[in-house]
């Protein structure tokens, strides 16, 4: 019998294990890192700064770490890895993109950021512009792009659960979306970005650990090397050697060529404006502590994201196409099938806990993002004109963590059965329309001012959000969120083609109206600090 008939009478013997298993093992990473948390809590003051950045008290290296554990996440891990089994070179997309991402981070944002901020991307913004305006606009342009990010992750939660437990209900579904938004309330309630970060760090060490195993079986169970994993995937995928070249997924038509270029757009220059990966920055001590955080977090994300070729193409290979498709995670599933077929019923739960692990650990960093910039830039900064106590900044933060979770809950039931890493590719898209243009003209251009912030964040975000909205992403394809309805006039599923040109053409504009800041003094300082970190503890207010 050769390999390839092997496979394809294996492919129904294929299990998600005991249930009882699963939950067993989920449950003990839970306490584990429950653990870790409620000691970091006791490390923890009330001050904002230990609340929303750990005090900046991590070194470069264990930073890198938690951007590692924060940027994978289970768009990266499930996602990706599903969406090369079923669309092999296309798919493959995603992993380059979340890759070269880091490096516009690095060379664009990373040291001047942290040399200019405190706790927020809006403390960089509203530097030598006007307080109020720009960290409002600056605060909802976070709250909309951790909204979107948390979809994912929620909808991703619930798939994963689902093929564990065996799930196929929607209801079932909900109410593990329901227990992960819970888990992430109160992890960071308790901890903080201290605690958050310490599991973000294991869970990054997990996660890539667990895929070289994943990885090394794959080329056990397949001899040959990867030259051989890629001959098994392509006698086992039904488009055949389609998988090996570029167009299975966006090569029909000139339409869907447009829709890869305007994806690659959203990854490669989403992360630079993500509030969640940005907000690390400020969790270090000095700029070069952020320069060797980002330095680490680039060799580690590399290496995981080769790692996803391999695991991608080994499960079309070990797994099938139909076989992913046909689970109750569909084609998130793809993963864990591989992790079962290659390593039994046990290994699958452990890999499994770490997947659980990666919802929990970027769903709490999106949170702890979002809660410190309402708190920190709309009720410290805009309604109490900067008189808040640290305290209360806290309790308010706190309080935002539970509506955050609560609408994360009801928003991730509803993007149940969608890819995440094409969900996540939409968050990269807001946040390259919005974020990155307002970033790299207020670091970069003196004459930029208030007018052009608000023209760019609000442009940039509203162009996003309406274009998703009429995009077949959301009606009028049966991928759709709602397959149902048809009030699709935007071709394209990713907007960033159009959206991330009109942010930056929106600050261009924006600032030739509008009239000048006047702060001369402040855009001095600001080069000055952006680019040698002198002054950097000195708080601005104007």
């Amino acid at each position: 019998m050769t390999l390839h008939s092997t496979i394809l009478a294996a492919e129904n013997t294929i299990e998600t294990g005991n249930p009882i298993l699963n939950i067993a093992i989920f449950v003990i990473f839970i306490v584990a890192t429950m653990t870790i948390v409620v000691r970091a809590t006791r490390q923890t003051s009330q001050k904002g700064s230990d609340f929303y950045t750990g005090g900046a008290s991590f070194s470069g290296w264990q930073n890198g770490l938690a951007i590692a554990g924060d940027y994978l996440s289970a768009a990266a891990f499930l996602g990706v890895t599903g969406a090369i089994a079923l669309y092999g070179y296309d798919g493959f997309l995603y992993s380059v993109g979340f890759l070269i991402a880091l490096l516009v981070a690095l060379v664009l944002v990373a040291e001047p950021l942290r040399n200019t901020g405190k706790f927020t991307m809006a403390d960089v913004l509203s530097f030598r512009l006007k307080q109020r305006p720009v960290r409002t606009a600056a605060a909802m342009s976070t709250l909309m792009i951790s909204l979107f990010y948390l979809i994912a992750q929620m909808a991703g939660a619930g798939g994963l659960v689902a093929l564990l437990l065996g799930i196929s209900g929607k209801a079932a579904q909900a109410g593990v979306v329901a227990i992960v938004g819970v888990l992430m309330i109160i992890y960071v309630l308790v901890g903080g970005m201290k605690g958050t970060t310490y599991v973000q760090m294991i869970k990054a060490v997990l996660l890539v650990g667990g895929s070289i195993i994943i990885a090394l079986l794959t080329f056990w169970f397949i001899k040959g090397g990867f030259n051989a994993v890629l001959e098994t995937a392509i006698a086992n995928h039904p488009k055949g050697e389609a998988i090996v070249n570029p167009g299975l997924k966006y090569g029909k038509n000139e339409l869907t060529k447009l829709d890869f270029i305007s994806l690659g757009a959203a990854l490669v220059f989403g992360t630079a404006g993500l509030p969640h990966v940005l907000m690390r920055f400020y969790t270090v001590p000095t700029a070069r502590e952020a320069r060797r955080s980002v330095t680490w977090t680039i060799g580690i994300v590399a290496l995981f994201f080769l790692l996803t070729v391999v695991m991608g193409y080994g499960a079309a290979a070990l797994v099938g196409p139909e076989q992913i498709q046909a689970a109750p995670g569909g084609v998130n599933s793809a993963v864990l099938l591989l992790s079962s077929r290659v390593g039994g019923t046990i290994f699958m739960a452990c890999i499994s806990a770490i997947a659980f692990a990666t919802i929990l650990a970027v769903v709490a960093g999106l949170a702890i993002t979002a809660s410190a910039s309402v708190a920190h830039d709309l009720y410290n900064s805009v309604l109490r004109d900067g008189q808040a106590t640290e305290e209360e900044q806290v309790r308010v933060s706190r309080i935002t963590v539970v509506v955050i979770g609560v609408l994360a809950i009801v928003l991730g039931i509803g993007a149940m059965g969608q890819n995440i890493a094409f969900l996540v590719a939409l968050a990269f898209g807001i946040a390259a329309s919005a974020n990155l243009p307002t970033i790299l003209y207020s670091l970069y251009w003196k004459k930029f001012n208030t007018t052009g912030a608000l023209f760019s964040i609000y442009g940039g975000l509203l162009t996003s959000i309406v274009l998703i909205i009429f995009s077949p992403a959301v009606s009028g394809a049966e991928t759709a969120m709602i397959p149902s309805m048809d009030f699709a006039w935007f071709p394209l599923t990713n907007p960033s083609i159009v959206a991330i040109p009109a942010g930056f053409l929106l600050g261009i504009i924006g600032t030739l109206v509008g009239k000048p800041d006047n702060y001369d003094e402040l855009a001095a300082e600001m080069e000055v600090r952006s680019l040698t970190g002198v002054g950097v503890e000195k708080a601005v207010q104007h």
